[in-house]
């Protein structure tokens, strides 16, 4: 083979081995304890409405871990393990004999978990961020109290700097799309990528509080997005994202 030869075939080879554009599915899910609309707490019920969707990263809200209420077990865990996930949970508050949070499923395992509070007044919240090989997800459940809301939309943006990533946020935001903590955030640069579909509550959904955003500098494309119609599992609908990373 000629110098020539092997010249082209470098440059092919190069060309062919480029790494490609990465399809990510992000889902955010208020799963209550995994309490339905019917007032029965079932796990796999959660766990199916999950894996039909078969989201890459969860971000879970109002998680019970070791409570009385929810007979000491770890709902965390029960849906992941029902999933075949990686879990990873921040407690919110201590609660009856346990704890009170926030989690994230995935299928690959974080290479970093880092939990912030965040204000509350009528409980504390906390901010929830796994790292990965190609990502960074930030996981929340916000206050119902405007100012705490505000003042942790400013707390979330203070947290861009330990990342050089790709960064996600998903969570339910307890604020309608126009509120001043959304229009903070977007104002500050976030990308909203889950449009403004109804989420609340699932039975007859008319507002939407569940979102996901990618943040400033984040050159993602979105696919798809979605409100999965599921009425029963929880009393909020989960939001699923598809997204190309570049």
């Amino acid at each position: 083979m000629t110098g020539k030869s092997i010249l082209c075939l470098l440059i092919a080879c190069s060309f062919f081995s480029a790494t490609p554009p990465h399809d990510v599915r992000i889902m955010t899910y208020n799963i209550r304890n995994a309490m339905g609309m019917d007032k029965k707490k079932d796990f796999d019920r959660v766990a199916r409405v999950i894996r039909q969707a078969g989201p890459d990263f969860v971000a879970l809200q109002e998680l019970d871990s070791g409570t009385n209420r929810s007979g000491n077990r770890y709902v965390l865990q029960e849906v992941a393990n029902r999933c075949g996930y990686q879990y990873c949970y921040s407690a919110a508050i201590p609660f009856d004999g346990g704890s009170y949070g926030i989690g994230l499923m995935s299928r690959e395992k974080p290479l970093r978990v880092v939990r912030v509070p965040l204000p509350g007044s009528e409980e504390k919240r906390t901010l929830l961020m796994a790292e990965f090989r190609k990502l960074v997800l930030f996981v929340v459940h916000l206050s119902l109290t405007e100012t705490d809301r505000d003042s942790a939309a400013v707390l979330i943006n203070a947290q861009l700097k330990r990342f050089h990533k790709p960064v996600f946020l998903a969570g339910d935001f307890n604020a309608e799309p126009g509120s001043p903590a959304i229009g903070l955030l977007q104002t500050n640069g976030w990308t909203l990528l889950s449009g403004e579909s109804f989420t609340f509550p699932s039975n007859a959904p008319d507002r939407c509080i569940d979102y996901v955003f990618a943040a400033p500098g984040n050159a993602c494309k979105t696919i798809h997005h979605q409100v999965i119609a599921d009425t029963m599992a929880s009393d909020h609908r989960p939001v699923l994202v598809n997204v190309t990373l570049p």
